[in-house]
């Protein structure tokens, strides 16, 4: 969606999309607020509710520059008289070399963490900076730095206090290559709701050290899918020990190489954050972080189907290491993989009290989700989604491909995760009506990443898509997923709301729905549902149950007992123990 601001020419503002996760459809009777649309077919030999995950919203678009800025590259050129700001004593006349490459620890102890593993909201310990100026560095007082000269590759120290950049809906920061940007404890970077965007433009080798950026957005609905960090999605920037907070749009954008590390990112209107290029972000790193309370402005509630909120969102990432963070209390979904993301890692991370899933990974590739622990995940969606159970992790339309060359692509594992009084354990959902070039394909303008001659345009030929290749290569499917060494706590009294919703919560399960749309497709009737419950290489095995858990497989609405889910024509839960 474009839209167009007055600075004096007119400009062009170009947004992205999603698609929705609480998408209200009718379902019969039914009011479905889930995420992907599909057809449902009622079947007098099935239980349960034939309502189905909807999928809607539009595609995301190159963001562009956004349009004409108060300042150049560094922020401002220099007026005349302008304070240059005074370097420390030992500063060198030439500009700094870039800073040394910052590697961040990404290890995580070989088991699921058993309470937080990144407090960092509001702890001085994590996030306080230097209490004067590091050598070489130049300082940057208290007040209005709209004029400041940030044009230079060098260490800039914000002394204690709130700095502002002025009126200007377009002043901001566009740092120097190689710039740091350090905050004394007490220094704040605040946009007084006057400038749209902290830090923006296409410079490398940036960082930005132990400051607090907050309340930039000219309203709570402004910045709509754009970032106030890094809001150009450049290339090797590292955020750590700081905190983005109150912005509107997403916290931060993440770009190639960026790394985010025991920062705060918390109560932002969109997203925590949203990793997006036009390219599409390669290596990315974020680990350490406690990502908190972000969708504050309910985003789909007020725009339903948006598709377009929570903790944090990943769209065409190509490999992603994300690990012991601390994921709580976004609305929506915690941490979201959508549309051709691969090779990611999840791993010991603590994701409790989110709206919607813990982590969900859709139409994406190759990953390993180990050793996190999730907590009370989907318990204000779950009622809200009659018609589909909502899980801790929903994997849709997603697997393990060999073809899709990174991380992870001969098996798609989820092991060694501790789940605890969720509305639901994992559910691995394939849409039968969902594949490339069909219109019930939210992400219309993308396809698969198998083969590049399954495009929008072939995929979407009511001939060839009935033919090899491409009636194999058209569709993202869930393949070759293990979910193995798991353990799920589940008591119904503990989750509010189960007890009135028990037939919705407390499921894992494995099943897709009768292919009925559209009328070309040749994905219809049980071919999808036969093919993910027996022929995709999808299993569960040797885990334990604590509690009455319950199972949907092949069918939408399909539930077998536990013997009968362990048993042919299933055989789901090998060496698995229930203890209901």
């Amino acid at each position: 969606m474009a839209q167009e601001r007055d600075t004096g020419s007119k400009v062009n503002r170009v947004h992205r999309h999603g698609r929705g996760l609480l998408a209200a459809a009718a379902v019969g009777s039914v009011v479905v607020l889930a995420a992907a649309c599909s057809s449902p077919r009622s079947s007098g030999s099935l239980s349960g509710n034939a309502g189905s995950p909807s999928s809607q919203g539009s595609n995301p678009v190159a963001i562009g520059n956004a349009g004409p800025q108060v300042v150049a590259s560094g922020v401002a050129r220099l007026p005349k008289g302008a304070a240059a700001g005074k370097r420390s004593p030992s500063a060198s006349k030439s500009p700094s070399s870039a800073p040394a490459p910052f590697t961040p620890d990404t290890s995580v102890p070989a088991s699921a963490p058993s309470s937080p593993p990144a407090k960092v909201c509001g702890n001085p310990s994590v996030l306080d900076g230097p209490a004067s100026a590091p050598a070489g560095a130049i300082t940057v007082p208290a007040g209005d730095n709209e004029n400041f000269n940030f044009s230079r590759s060098a260490t800039y120290w914000f002394a204690p206090g709130t700095h502002t950049m002025g009126s200007g809906e377009f002043a901001q920061i566009d740092p120097v290559s190689g710039s740091t940007f350090i905050g004394a404890p007490g220094a704040v970077y605040d946009g007084a709701h006057k400038n749209h965007y902290a830090f923006g433009g296409t410079a490398a080798n940036v960082t930005i050290k132990n400051l607090t950026i907050q309340n930039f957005g000219l309203s709570a609905d402004d910045n709509a899918q754009q970032g106030v960090v890094n809001h150009d999605q450049a290339s090797s920037w590292t955020i750590t020990r700081s905190t983005i907070t109150a912005n509107a749009g997403a916290g931060l954008m993440i770009g190639s190489h960026n790394v985010l590390s025991y920062d705060c990112v918390s109560g932002n209107a969109q997203y925590g954050f949203n990793a997006y290029s036009a390219t599409g972000p390669v290596d990315i790193t974020i680990t350490h972080t406690e990502i908190a309370g972000n969708d504050s402005f309910d985003y789909e509630t007020k725009q339903p189907g948006c598709g377009c909120s929570g903790g944090g969102k990943f769209w065409a990432v190509n490999g992603a290491v994300v690990t012991s963070n601390y994921v709580h209390d976004n609305k929506s979904v915690g941490l979201w993989a959508d549309t051709n993301n691969r090779g990611f890692q999840f791993e010991g991370n603590y994701i409790s009290d989110n709206q919607s899933s813990g982590i969900m990974y859709e139409i994406s590739y190759n990953a390993i989700i180990k050793w996190n622990t999730f907590v009370g995940n989907g318990i204000e969606g779950g009622p809200q989604n009659p018609g589909f159970p909502t899980s801790a992790i929903y994997v849709s339309e997603s697997g393990s491909d060999p073809r899709v060359p990174t991380a992870y692509s001969s098996q798609f594992l989820i092991s060694s995760n501790v789940f605890t009084n969720n509305w639901g354990g994992v559910i691995l959902w394939e849409n039968a009506n969902r594949f490339c070039g069909s219109p019930d394909n939210s992400s219309s303008s993308d396809c698969t990443l198998v083969n590049s001659g399954a495009t929008t345009t072939s995929c979407a030929n009511h001939t060839l898509i009935k033919q090899q290749p491409y009636v194999n290569d058209c569709r993202w499917k869930v393949q070759n997923v293990l979910v193995t060494g798991n353990t799920f706590n589940f008591s119904p009294s503990a989750v509010p709301g189960c007890s009135s919703n028990s037939g919705t919560c407390g499921y894992n399960g494995l099943f897709s729905e009768y292919g009925s749309d559209p009328s070309w497709s040749p994905f219809m009737a049980d071919m999808v549902p036969n093919n993910i419950a027996y022929h995709q290489n999808n299993h569960f095995q040797g885990n334990t149950y604590n509690g009455p858990w319950k199972f949907m497989i092949w069918e939408q609405g399909t539930i077998p007992s536990w013997t009968k889910w362990r048993s042919t024509p299933y055989n789901e839960d090998s060496g698995s123990s229930l203890s209901a």
